[in-house]
């Protein structure tokens, strides 16, 4: 059920807390307390990503991912399992979304592994016409073969909760309860440069779960207290447990949306976030530690250093390649 109390409307915000949201990603950086509480969190001492091959999109996606799924050991027997795709809006040729076939691919795995429960739920940042962004992107067909629901993250219900890091100013944000009963939250983002954090990774992707119908489009509140700082918290609060990263065909230029389709020929898994977010950042030419969102989560989320992820499957230098990038992020280039 919805909760009965009525979340606060985000769209009337005081100057004072406008002002202090705004100075959010320059006081984090200069505040010498941590923003988390350490004994809340557990970095692992190794993290694994599986890197497999995927030529296009007429693989059996099933396989590659069940493979993958295998060889990192997640068991998910009898769970309820959530998969967030990376959908923004339908565009005929563009490679803006996580391709319909490898989420159905997925959700085909994952009930083949002994789920009970597989949803696929998504709430788009701009498109909010989702019933025309399924028919288009052909997901809905995909779905509905395999007997997979699909649930509206931007109109679902919702619960407060308290996050569990501050490196926004928020206390806490209303999250729809279909993302918060899932035993298992897979996020499945499509590899896109971003023009704000660099990366549209795993850790990025988690944007799509925060409601619109709460906090408006483009997910206001996230921007209004910087994006670094947003995906920070939300991945402190709700943690992807499984990523599986389409890189098949990715976007490179001034992602996430007006960029340029650049096939790579790839599928990622892992269980830390950050690292797959990382090993994602190596292969297109960028640096993880020239980005301060992964910098932050190495601390305390997941691991970004080279020597602390453990390559399966394909090595990385198969895939490795240079994305070209809008001009302010040439600054995250991972030098030579």
């Amino acid at each position: 059920m919805r909760s009965t109390k009525r979340p606060p409307s985000l769209f009337s915000v005081s100057r004072r807390r406008f002002l202090g949201a705004l100075i959010a990603p320059i006081a984090f950086g200069a505040c010498r307390s941590r923003p988390y509480r350490a004994a809340d969190f557990t970095v692992p001492e190794r993290s694994a990503v599986c890197l497999s091959p995927a030529a296009d999109y007429g693989v059996d996606f099933a396989d590659v991912i069940g493979r993958a799924l295998g060889e990192l050991g997640v068991d998910l027997r009898g769970r309820r399992v959530l998969l967030k795709p990376n959908l923004v809006e339908y565009d005929d040729g563009s490679a803006t979304n996580t391709h319909p076939a490898v989420v159905a691919g997925a959700a085909e795995a994952i009930l083949r592994a002994g789920a009970a429960e597989v949803v696929v739920g998504e709430g788009p940042g701009h498109r909010r016409d989702m019933e025309y962004l399924l028919t288009g992107s052909g997901l809905d067909h995909y779905l509905r073969d395999i007997g997979v629901r699909f649930v509206d993250l931007n109109l679902a219900d919702v619960r407060r909760v308290p996050l569990r890091s501050r490196f926004t100013t928020l206390p806490d944000l209303w999250l729809p309860v279909d993302v918060l009963r899932a035993d298992v939250v897979v996020s499945m983002p499509k590899l896109k440069t971003h023009h704000w954090a660099g990366l549209t990774g795993s850790m990025k992707n988690l944007f799509g779960i925060v409601p619109g119908a709460v906090y408006g489009w483009p997910k206001n509140v996230l921007h209004t207290h910087g994006i670094e700082n947003s995906i920070l918290d939300l991945n402190a609060t709700v943690r992807s447990h499984v990523t599986i990263v389409d890189g098949v065909i990715g976007m490179e230029g001034d992602g996430p949306i007006m960029g340029r389709p650049r096939p790579v020929g790839f599928v990622a898994v892992g269980i830390d976030p950050a690292a797959v977010d990382a090993t994602c950042a190596r292969l297109i030419g960028l640096d993880p530690f020239r980005m301060p969102y992964l910098v932050a989560a190495s601390r305390f989320l997941g691991n970004i250093d080279m020597r602390q992820v453990d390559q399966r499957g394909e090595p990385i230098s198969r895939y490795r390649t240079r994305f070209d990038l809008i001009e302010r992020l040439n600054g995250l280039r991972l030098q030579s």
